[in-house]
């Protein structure tokens, strides 16, 4: 495929990147370019080539996160595990460079009233959400930096911005930069993205980027040409302490053909320290 659009970095910055992959379907009569089979070896491919030091994953199911795991190996792994009941299903999984940061702790919780309970569901979201935390040190630089990974739900707009709720609190509650990606089922102006920037504990890293790299396409593109003007669902945002050195959104197709229906959204950054009271 082409070059990267970021690709691998050198301290002190880091390279992030969230990507919906989308889930392996089973069912018959399943267009070509949805096909797992033959999207499996694109999306390897694709972050194989960008290597980003921190890739938050949407919409895999186990194999799938096995898949990228085989495609980055031997210095990545990956947090986080099945959304619903026991674990299981599809989930949105953390991969991180662990030559470059290392895991001080990790956690899944479920997007609900009862975070604790794997499976559970509450605001009106008929299938299960979660989100991924972890806080890693930086091994060059000595930084730490809180990262989440998540997926807000598609269907309710209430569990949406209940969700947004959830991820501030998180990234309110802990004293280091944070970066939070995901897909959030949710444009530029929507309620669920005005929750989460109203209080200034998060930015847009596309609005914050020095430099950015790509047009601004929609990002859910369903295996068509993206378009200027479609909304941004997938997101990068970050805290005060993270610097935002360029951004962009990849349209980058493997051997002609699409490895998802979304598009990865990365951003080169670089930690500083988080503001007091922040």
């Amino acid at each position: 495929m082409s070059d990267a659009l970021i690709g691998h970095v050198e301290p002190p910055d880091l390279h992030v990147m969230t990507y919906n992959i989308r889930r392996r379907h089973n069912r018959p009569g399943l267009r070509a370019s949805d096909r797992w089979t033959r999207r499996r070896p694109l999306v390897q491919s694709l972050v194989r080539t960008e290597r980003p030091t921190l890739l938050g994953v949407q919409e895999a199911r186990p194999d799938q996160a096995l898949a990228l795991r085989a495609a980055l190996a031997p210095r990545y792994r990956f947090l986080g595990h099945g959304r619903s009941i026991g674990g299981r299903g599809e989930g949105n999984p953390l991969f991180y460079d662990d030559e470059r940061l290392e895991l001080e702790e990790w956690a899944q919780e479920a997007l609900s009233d009862r975070a604790d309970e794997t499976g559970s569901r509450s605001w009106g979201n008929l299938v299960p959400r979660a989100l991924v935390t972890a806080t890693f040190r930086d091994r060059a630089t000595g930084r730490r930096l809180f990262v989440i990974n998540t997926h807000f739900d598609h269907l309710s707009g209430r569990a949406r911005r209940q969700s947004a709720r959830a991820v501030v609190h998180r990234v309110a509650a802990q004293p280091h930069p944070a970066i939070v990606m995901g897909d959030l089922n949710a444009g530029e102006r929507s309620p669920a993205v005005a929750e989460l920037l109203r209080d200034g504990t998060l930015t847009d890293a596309w609005a914050e980027a020095s430099v950015r790299l790509t047009a601004e396409w929609g990002t859910f593109s369903n295996y068509r040409p993206p378009r200027v003007g479609r909304p941004r669902i997938d997101w990068i945002l970050v805290s005060t302490g993270v610097e935002v050195l360029r951004a962009g959104i990849n349209t980058a197709r493997v051997d002609g053909a699409w490895p998802s229906d979304h598009l990865p959204v990365q951003a080169l950054v670089r930690l500083g320290e988080r503001a007091a009271g922040a």
